[in-house]
């Protein structure tokens, strides 16, 4: 059963469903994970809360919103069979969901077939050499999608950490939280990576 399926099942079961529901809703993501791998009812509050997110995050990366549903649902899938090992750690439930939906990020590139750039050069002249703003920004949609095909052409560290900070707009402490690395290591990764980002979409577009 999905966890979309779940929801539905979590809110229509037991005496008083709306009732419970707004228990759920008053109750914090660590007091709701600590459940969730015995309470599918605690889980599908997690997912109502998350799946916004995570959807976003996926589509920004994606531009496809049939790709993003597909990462989302592979996302809390995932989180599902995993729930009983989770540990609250720095960042807690959304964290631990991102790192989750960045793996499923990463083997659906992997699954797809890179058609090489024409407008690359046009899109790299646009990005700042700085962090700030954020690849993609002013970008026309095409210009996006040859952003997005250099990406995946990346490390996955560095696919990661670009994602997180410029698509997802995680502040630098989020994203170390869901990378598990420091802030320090936040910034060394993410110039490494737009340097990367920049050199192969100017071999794309030449």
């Amino acid at each position: 059963m999905s966890p979309r399926d779940r929801t539905g099942e979590a809110s229509s079961t037991g005496g008083s469903p709306s009732g419970a529901l707004v228990t759920l809703e008053a109750e914090d993501d660590r007091s709701l994970a600590e459940r969730m791998a015995a309470d599918h009812a605690a889980f599908a509050e997690l997912y109502r809360r998350h799946l916004p997110a995570i959807h976003a995050f996926a589509y920004r990366r994606t531009g496809s919103r049939a790709l993003a549903e597909d990462v989302a649902a592979t996302t809390f899938e995932r989180a599902l069979r995993g729930a009983a090992g989770f540990r609250w750690t720095r960042g807690g439930v959304l964290a631990w969901l991102y790192r989750i939906a960045g793996n499923a990020l990463i083997d659906q590139q992997r699954g797809r077939a890179v058609a090489e750039g024409t407008r690359a050069r046009i899109a790299a002249a646009r990005m700042a050499p700085t962090p700030e703003p954020g690849p993609g920004e002013g970008l026309a949609p095409d210009e996006l999608d040859e952003l997005r095909r250099a990406l995946d052409q990346l490390r996955p560290r560095y696919q990661e950490v670009i994602a997180l900070r410029h698509l997802a707009d995680l502040t630098p402490a989020e994203t170390a939280a869901v990378l598990g690395i420091t802030t320090a290591n936040v910034a060394v990764t993410l110039h490494r990576a737009m340097g990367a980002l920049r050199r192969e979409m100017e071999r794309g577009g030449s």
